[in-house]
């Protein structure tokens, strides 16, 4: 029988269950107003599991638990203000497992050495434990002991009479030493230390022959690994994070299995021994910020090595020849480093998949030292042009290259095209001034990013597999051969290519779903006269040069109210945007944002917000002009989804901004209701009313900016509105009138007299020509 109270958050105490002699199992969990149990419990003769987790207010549990003689598993996690166990726990012949983490225990009572059945003792987060009694050694059956986290300062000797002890695990701050009697578990496979403030490992660790896993992360003490290392021969996993270790023994070459070797932030290690090399069966080594200056020769031995990870070793200078030996390597991770050339084995790397070795603009090596974020612009004419190694097209399998800032210049080979695996490139932030024709060959390639390129002149053809192009501020960019291929292409970003005049083709982009071209002044009129019905149907997000909105746009704010019989299938929300260059941004250097961030679209209710969110602008443009945004949402997107009758939709700058240069010049929002954009056909001979809203934009894009014909809704024309307003009701309080004519009575009064003249001069000459 099983009774199930478990989330009955109001349940404060529990009655007499004695008479309840057929149960085995109660759940209690999340009562979290339970603050005593009955002391019936105690005699559930037949229960075999008692689940009282999360009950945050249980203060005390039945003092007499002696008649639980088959319970089998006591789960007390997070009883948060339970402070001690019943001292006759070791009545409880039959327990298993034992939970009694997050708790306020203090100590575990004496009796606990009688629980010869007990497999899992968990005391994670028990702050206030700091000691296990020494009779700890007498739990003959335990397999797995945890107190990560908790306040414990020692581990008794006699923990090493555990002998199935299966995991122990130790993450404990206040834990400085580990006992020798550790080398006793004979059946340990798992051992855990990480954030303790232990120095050092006993040599008696060398005595775990079963150890398969050892982990000693951010132990910021620990300097060293003891020689006898060399005897664990079944660990397979070894994580040395955050220590402080200086090198690894010569013996770790010993460890034959071992298949994955982490080293992440362990600051001083300056090198590698050569006994590295022996470790055939290592699958993952991870160096990531450390300061190693070379690879050991036998490197190239790692014949199983599939994963290579060694960014931020800004001190890494060099690559050993036998690098292109590690025949199994598929990801290659090597990012922010020294080096300034690859050898010419690398192209030997034959399974390849994944190559990132971008370095960062700020972060350049010059004579044997390193530069980050220097005060002085270091130019990067300063430094030698890389070249990729002849075999580096040998590569036949990459899948991914990113390779930005790596000062490759002149031309890109014209074998390229051998990489026929590739779907990811990124040169960006290089100096070549072409790319091979051979790129089209690429016939899977689906992202190209090559920005900050500013000496590239000419794109030449591109896959047609194409998805997402890239080559924002490539400010020596003058002309892009014809897209209409690249059927698949969603995304274009041509951020500040100042001198590009067109892109022929634009208009056959079937598939484009994001196009930014602001800072580009020079092919703006071109490109609105290629935006189609189709392309700004589909379009989500456009940027671009402009000064005016749709005179069909709402203003900033709408209350929003539904058609009957029509459902809501989007909204477009249009911005005019400036950004002054001359305001700095404290803290946060402009070009490395990733976009304008700082535009919101809101829904509110009653004055109190709803949702949120910024608008997607990627790109900053380098000029101080103004540049219109149009974003379309779909009925799928949360701002839709949130937005009911009688709420408002309204557009603001974020307050307080992270651009205090970014000026929001107009803005406007229009809703897409049924049947409002999805009409296919011809629409240039329909009236403006009954065109769908793609080709009332087409007709919008049209008109040459400037033209009276465009309505927009002007932030700053509002405002000087109701300044006319306030000025108006002042006036009219004044004890004196004015007589005074706005600029169209004058117009008309003009205009009146001009025919009233004419009249005059005609009526004149007839009576002349009478008489």
């Amino acid at each position: 029988m099983i009774l199930n109270l478990s989330y009955c958050i109001q349940l404060a105490s529990i009655p007499d269950l004695s008479g309840c002699g057929h149960l085995e199992k109660i759940v209690l969990e999340n009562c979290i107003s339970l603050t005593t149990i009955h002391e019936s419990f105690g005699s559930l003769i037949t229960l075999r599991s008692l689940n009282l987790t999360r009950c945050s207010n249980l203060i005390e549990l039945p003092s007499d638990v002696s008649g639980l003689k088959h319970l089998e598993s006591l789960l007390l996690s997070g009883c948060l203000k339970l402070k001690a166990l019943p001292e006759n726990i070791g009545s409880l012949k039959s327990l298993k497992t034992l939970l009694a983490d997050n708790t306020a225990i203090k100590e575990m009572p004496e009796s606990i050495f009688r629980l010869t059945k007990l497999e899992k003792l968990i005391l994670d987060g028990c702050q206030n434990l700091t000691r296990l009694p020494n009779c700890v050694g007498h739990l003959s059956s335990l397999q797995e002991l945890s107190l990560n986290h908790s306040g414990l300062e020692e581990l008794p000797n006699t923990v090493g009479s555990l002998n199935n002890l299966d995991r122990l695990s130790l993450m404990c701050k206040s834990l400085t030493v580990i006992p020798d009697s550790i080398g006793n578990l004979i059946s340990l496979t798992e051992l855990w230390v990480n954030y303790s403030a232990i120095r050092e490992l006993p040599s008696s660790i060398g005595s775990l022959s079963y150890l398969r896993e050892l982990s000693v992360g951010n132990c910021k003490f620990l300097s060293k690994l003891p020689d006898s290392i060399k005897a664990l021969a079944s660990v397979v996993e070894l994580q040395l994070n955050g220590t402080a270790i200086t090198n690894l023994p010569d013996q770790i070459g010993e460890m034959k299995l071992l298949r994955k070797l982490e080293m992440m932030n362990c600051s001083n290690l300056e090198s590698l021994p050569e006994s590295i090399g022996n470790l055939t069966s290592l699958v993952t080594l991870n160096i990531f910020n450390g300061k190693i200056i070379e690879l050991p020769e036998s490197f190239g031995s790692l014949e199983n090595l599939v994963n290579l990870r060694l960014n931020k070793c800004r001190m890494l200078r060099m690559l050993p020849a036998s690098i292109g030996s590690l025949k199994s390597l598929y990801h290659f991770f090597m990012e922010e480093t020294a080096l300034s050339d690859l050898p010419e084995s690398f192209g030997m790397l034959s399974s390849l998949r994944t190559l990132r070795m971008a370095k960062r603009p700020d972060l350049v090596t010059y004579k044997n030292s390193i530069l980050e974020e220097p005060e002085v612009p270091v130019s990067i004419e300063n430094f030698n042009y890389f070249v990729l190694p002849s075999s580096f097209c040998n590569l036949t399998k990459l899948i991914e290259l990113d390779a930005p800032a790596w000062n490759i210049s002149g031309k890109i080979p014209d074998d390229f095209e051998k990489l026929s695996s590739l779907e990811t490139l990124n040169l960006g932030q290089n100096n070549f001034h072409t790319l091979p024709s051979s790129l089209e060959g690429l016939s899977v390639l689906k992202k190209l990013r090559i920005p900050n390129c500013n000496e590239l002149i000419f794109l030449p053809p591109l896959p047609s597999s194409l998805t997402e192009l890239n080559v924002e501020n490539c400010s020596a960019l003058e002309s892009i051969h014809d897209v209409s291929k690249l059927e698949s292409l969603q995304e274009l970003k041509l951020t500040n290519c100042v001198k590009v005049m067109d892109i022929p083709g634009l208009e056959n982009l079937k598939s484009l779903r994001r196009l930014y071209l602001s800072g580009c002044s020079a092919c703006s009129s071109n490109v609105r006269k290629r935006l189609s019905k189709v392309a700004l149907r589909n379009l989500e997000t456009l940027s671009m040069p402009g000064t005016r909105l749709p005179e069909w746009f709402s203003g900033q704010t709408v209350n929003f109210s539904k058609p009957k019989y029509l459902e809501l299938k989007g909204v477009i929300v249009g911005v005019i945007i400036s950004i002054n260059h001359n305001i700095n941004i404290p803290n946060i250097m402009r070009e490395h944002m990733p976009g304008v961030i700082d535009v919101e679209a809101n829904v509110l209710k009653h004055g109190k917000r709803l949702y949120t969110t910024a608008l997607n602008i990627p790109g900053i443009p380098r000029t101080d002009e103004e540049h219109i945004h149009l974003c379309r949402y779909k009925e799928y997107h949360p701002l839709i989804a949130f937005l009911r009758d009688g709420d408002t939709f309204c557009v603001t700058r974020r307050d307080p901004p992270f651009d205090k240069g970014l000026e929001l010049k107009k803005c406007g929002v229009h809703f897409i209701f049924d049947g409002d954009d999805d009409y296919d056909g011809e629409e240039e001979s329909l009236d403006k009313g009954l065109q769908s809203v793609s080709e009332k934009l087409v007709e919008f894009f049209k008109v040459s900016e400037g033209g009276s014909s465009l309505y927009t809704t002007d932030i700053e024309d509002e405002c000087h509105k109701n300044l006319e307003t306030l000025e108006h009701e002042e006036s009219t309080s004044l004890p004196h009138s004015y007589i005074t004519l706005d600029k169209n009575s004058v117009i008309f009064f003009l205009i009146s007299l001009f025919f009233v003249l004419l009249s005059w001069f005609c009526l004149r000459f007839i009576l002349s020509s009478v008489s």
